[in-house]
């Protein structure tokens, strides 16, 4: 009887007080002291941290001071990688096409077996198949353009730059003045077989072609021309180096528009223009290559 006085009045509290503190923190979180433990006034450390440790958890706002709580882990964001530009990319596709050209120049020093003056040393032969295959190529292009109803092609059509009229005139002449007139050669008919087909693929692909036949004729076409014309024509002047209006304003209205379409096309159809650039210029210079063969 001394002892249950002695643990009554003790100081701690009593079993009843502890079950209903426990209880009442943590019901709403469905933990429960058992009703009938083996010893009324013990209750197991264990039992009590459980039950603070689900009072201050999540969703349960209350404060939980004095507690140990879990940090998660820290976010790690992956770095953003970039693609690396193409040379001349910020600026359109002719830009791209350019640093292209550049690297596909041939050593001034090589001209494949010809050197010197024998490299420039035209024949009236040659330079007739030479205009008679740059008419088909010109043909080719400008037939394309005006004949085709892919919407890219429509922004190239009487651009002021057609070549074939030109041709046309200068070849009737040689006719009249007695010079057999021959049939397209292997290089010119390639060449249009080939455009034809790419025409109908890919239009970026077409275009690269169509761009570089014209700027080539402008930039270096016309200075072949000249020496051929002062060599072997006593310095007439063709109608294929004639222009109706300023050529560079025209030539930089083709770029311009070129490079807004180049706006609209994938990484793709980027580089499929930049990989025919390559072959551009391996038909110009079979076909340039007829002057002096």
């Amino acid at each position: 009887m001394l002892l249950r006085s002695s643990l009554v009045s003790s100081s701690s509290p009593s079993w009843e007080n502890l079950q209903f503190s426990a209880r009442f923190k943590c019901t709403s979180n469905f933990i429960h002291l058992p009703r009938n433990p083996p010893n009324r006034n013990f209750i197991s450390t264990a039992s009590l941290r459980r039950c603070f440790i689900s009072y201050c958890s999540p969703p349960n706002d209350g404060d939980c001071s004095g507690t140990t709580t879990v940090t998660p882990p820290p976010v790690v964001r992956k770095r953003k990688r970039y693609r690396k530009q193409y040379p001349g990319e910020n600026k359109g596709i002719v830009e791209e096409m350019r640093f292209v050209a550049m690297r596909l120049r041939p050593d001034p020093s090589d001209r494949e077996g010809l050197s010197g003056e024998e490299a420039w040393e035209p024949a009236l032969e040659g330079f007739l198949k030479f205009l008679v295959d740059s008419k088909l190529v010109f043909d080719t292009l400008d037939r394309v353009v005006n004949e085709s109803d892919h919407v890219a092609y429509a922004y190239f059509r009487k651009t002021g730059m057609e070549r074939t009229v030109g041709l046309s005139k200068d070849l009737e002449w040689f006719r009249e003045q007695g010079h057999a007139i021959p049939e397209p050669g292997p290089p010119g008919v390639n060449y249009s077989k080939y455009l034809e087909e790419i025409a109908e693929k890919c239009a970026p692909s077409f275009l690269c072609h169509f761009y570089n036949v014209y700027f080539a004729h402008i930039t270096g076409g016309q200075v072949i021309v000249k020496q051929v014309s002062e060599n072997i024509l006593e310095g007439r002047e063709l109608e294929f180096s004639k222009w109706d209006g300023d050529v560079s304003e025209m030539l930089k209205d083709m770029r311009e528009k070129l490079n807004k379409l180049g706006d609209h096309w994938s990484r793709d159809e980027k580089n499929k223009c930049l990989r025919e650039a390559a072959k551009s210029f391996k038909f110009s210079g079979q076909i340039v290559r007829l002057i002096v063969v």
